[in-house]
């Protein structure tokens, strides 16, 4: 049975914060990261998907949590060919003109080149403390599964080496029908994990959650299945609460997949006023109930 960890997709949410899930005590950055991580094992930071953190900040990270800790990290939108806003760029890389929002193609190689140092610059003191767990890359769901798309995943993935890296893909051309037996054999063939994803089906967007392991950690996220997929802002997509049987069922996957896995890295993405976190803590204790109980039946088995 491989570790387990659950946490879940951010712990600076301003839902979060303004939720009363936090102490009063937990007053400042580094105090909420404590709190935080004396209640979790793992945390998603989806600020680097936003913008490039100094390592100054990843610093206070590492300083802010136990030895134990993991963080999953995103890359920068810009790398995974999302649009992304110039001023999310550092200064001296920013184009001198043009529009508001860039991708790849409008960076001079040089400047590309440097944004991704910058980026690893920011996980060399995480990955250092040895509490790096996955560089996660999610691409857009407008990556249809191609030759020169796998070839796109393959090239950022060498960039994030010697880290492990988690791919999340997001059109369900990867997963169709004999298109599926195929992207897990590329990702096993480049050590890359596929990001599991528990996501409401029948969107354009929607892929199936395939329980699997292709390199390690395996990775499963939870986005939930709000009626609100389709359109709405953020919130209102990601509003959800898991159900008891929900987690009961996901409880029992889990720990088959746990089977197979050194690690198992859980992470609940509903991020909406701490319902993340509950249900996190709640799946936690699950999981702790359903290995006692296979444990003591393995053990009444072999009496």
């Amino acid at each position: 049975m491989g570790v387990i960890k659950v946490g879940t997709s951010s712990w600076a949410d301003q839902s979060l914060l303004r939720s009363g899930w936090y102490p009063r005590s937990a007053s400042t950055p580094a105090r909420r990261l404590g709190f935080y991580a004396s209640r979790f094992p793992l945390v998603e930071v989806d600020t680097s998907y936003y913008a490039v953190p100094v390592p100054e900040t990843t610093h206070g990270w590492v300083d802010a949590t136990p030895d134990d800790f993991t963080f999953d990290v995103k890359v920068f939108s810009l790398f995974t060919g999302h649009p992304t806003p110039v001023a999310a760029l550092p200064r001296d890389l920013r184009p001198a003109a043009g529009p508001s929002r860039i991708r790849r193609r409008d960076l001079p190689p040089q400047a590309y080149d440097e944004l991704w140092a910058r980026f690893r610059a920011a996980l060399d003191p995480i990955a250092a403390a040895g509490k790096l767990g996955a560089v996660m890359m999610q691409f857009p769901p407008w990556l249809v599964r191609s030759a020169a798309a796998e070839r796109r995943i393959v090239e950022l993935a060498q960039r994030c080496r010697p880290w492990r890296v988690g791919v999340e893909l997001r059109h369900r051309s990867w997963f169709d029908g004999p298109a599926a037996p195929d992207t897990l054999d590329l990702l096993r063939e480049h050590d890359l994990s596929l990001v599991c994803v528990d996501m409401p089906q029948g969107h354009p967007s929607s892929v199936p959650p395939i329980l699997t392991t292709t390199a390690q950690p395996a990775i499963v996220r939870f986005h939930g299945h709000s009626e609100a997929w389709g359109g709405g802002d953020k919130q209102e997509k990601f509003r959800y609460a898991y159900a008891e049987d929900e987690l009961a069922h996901w409880a029992g996957l889990l720990a088959e997949l746990a089977s197979e896995a050194d690690d198992l890295h859980v992470l609940f993405n509903n991020c909406c006023a701490g319902q993340a976190q509950r249900d996190a803590t709640r799946l936690a204790q699950l999981l702790t109930e359903t290995m006692i109980d296979d444990r003591a039946r393995a053990t009444s088995a072999t009496g």
